[in-house]
């Protein structure tokens, strides 16, 4: 399948992007991003029960206020450059409707992956990685092309979903060695978590979309 390249059909894509880009400007011009990591970022030990400070945002909420929160520039501007490039294809065949469930679904699993993994972790996750993996997994289902030789189509299309999956977390540790100074890391679980929703919602956002076309 070709993807497609209408925006006239990705308008959720662009106003996700945007919002993202607006928290972070603003975080960034009051000098308060540390502040926010902390308030809107997800915590796995606050699902456990550790109490925050009153002030912090639900537990329950963080994992999507987590996505408009970003260590820097460059961490911001390479989640909005994939979000935006495999949003817009994306977005044209599932619908907006579908792209939304994507894009808050992932970010879920994806804490859910990070606090499987690290349940007492106290380091907030943060960052719009996770959505934008499932984003990714989706868009490898839907476009991606069967560059491995193997006899089973279905088979080459997932051994390439996955080759995919690991050059993004690749790409992402490469990035989170830019911040290995201000004690950041990269949510590696969240990550694939992420990516692996976007797999496994591909079709069935597919069928949701043409069911009620």
């Amino acid at each position: 399948m070709r993807p497609p390249e209408s925006w006239q059909r990705a308008r959720v894509t662009l106003v996700l992007a945007g919002i993202t880009a607006a928290a972070w400007a603003v975080a960034a011009a009051l000098g308060v991003n540390d502040i926010a990591a902390v308030w809107a970022g997800f915590i796995p030990a606050r699902v456990g029960g550790l109490d925050g400070d009153g002030a912090l945002l639900p537990v329950f909420l963080t994992p999507l206020s987590a996505t408009l929160v970003h260590a820097g520039f460059i961490h911001l501007a390479f989640n909005l450059l994939m979000l935006l490039f495999c949003g817009r294809p994306v977005e044209n065949i599932i619908g907006g409707a579908g792209f939304l469930i994507l894009y808050v679904v992932g970010a879920f699993v994806a804490a859910a992956a990070q606090y499987a993994v690290g349940p007492d972790d106290l380091t907030p996750v943060i960052g719009a990685s996770g959505s934008v993996s499932a984003v990714l997994g989706t868009y490898a289902i839907l476009f991606g092309r069967n560059r491995v030789k193997v006899a089973n189509p279905q088979l080459a299309l997932w051994l390439n979903a996955l080759w995919l999956a690991a050059a993004w977390i690749g790409l992402q540790l490469i990035i989170g060695l830019t911040f290995t100074g201000q004690g950041a890391r990269v949510a590696i679980a969240a990550h694939i978590g992420g990516f692996l929703a976007g797999l496994l919602l591909a079709k069935p956002l597919l069928l949701l979309r043409y069911r009620n076309a």
